[in-house]
């Protein structure tokens, strides 16, 4: 059984078609990334996918279950880091755990946790002290307190510097070691072909390529490409689908 699975999925605000009859699925214990620029409807799928927002049309299964209709269910099963993650800024990690581990009725041990996302030297730091790196890995950590199979990780490492986003890096890939499923939206080309098993390229609703790291790059463009540091995002995606983005009516290929 798939971890999550998805066909046709809609959804629109006004004429605004922000997710466009996608489908993909993701694997028990793989890394599956959603990778796209702003507004290109990453965000929106995950909160369907997360029960938070309900669908337009499609179908949706994630742990076999409908996330709109088995939300409360799903909630016990799944962790998730929203975008733009934040906290009390006077509660320190220990306390957001415990705060965290009361709201799921669960026990758990908050210096296990810390120490899985490497944060144990600043459990008694307040949130509005630690770095950003430090934020984000709280916010992992938060994710990780009912023991999830599935992880949401929406954009974790978008606003870090490169030495917070490796770390961050290694916690992830850590946490697929320990076999949990993992669903991650990035801006970052060299993101998702570094963590990622399977990428799916989104833009303006729809799903213009997807398949591992290693397929796309034959199939559209070399690794160099695929780690290229633009200042338009587009024209980063330019480069790696040209033509199947052209004939998709997305982005002009220059």
């Amino acid at each position: 059984m798939p971890a999550i699975e998805v066909s046709d999925l809609r959804k629109s605000y006004g004429s605004l078609k922000a997710v466009d009859g996608i489908s993909f699925s993701v694997e028990q214990g793989e890394i599956f990334s959603l990778l796209g620029p702003n507004g290109a409807g990453k965000t929106t799928t995950v909160e369907i996918l997360e029960g938070l927002r309900q669908r337009d049309g499609g179908n949706v299964k994630v742990m076999d279950m409908d996330p709109w209709k088995d939300g409360y269910t799903l909630h016990k099963r799944i962790g998730v880091i929203p975008q733009g993650f934040r906290f009390f800024d006077k509660s320190t990690p220990t306390e957001a755990i415990n705060y965290y581990a009361s709201l799921f009725d669960v026990e758990t041990d908050p210096e296990k946790i810390l120490n899985e996302v490497i944060l144990s030297d600043s459990k008694n730091v307040l949130f509005e002290n630690l770095s950003g790196g430090q934020k984000q890995k709280l916010g992992l950590a938060l994710a990780l307190v009912n023991n999830p199979e599935l992880l949401f990780l929406d954009e974790p490492t978008t606003g870090l510097d490169p030495q917070a986003r490796r770390a961050m890096w290694d916690v992830i890939r850590a946490l697929k070691k320990q076999g949990r499923s993992i669903l991650l939206t990035t801006h970052y080309l060299e993101e998702a072909e570094l963590l990622a098993d399977k990428v799916a390229i989104m833009t303006k609703g729809k799903i213009i390529a997807a398949g591992s790291p290693q397929e796309l790059i034959n199939k559209y463009g070399s690794p160099k490409k695929m780690v290229t540091v633009s200042d338009s995002l587009e024209d980063i995606f330019v480069k790696l689908v040209g033509a199947r983005m052209e004939e998709a009516g997305d982005i002009k290929a220059s």
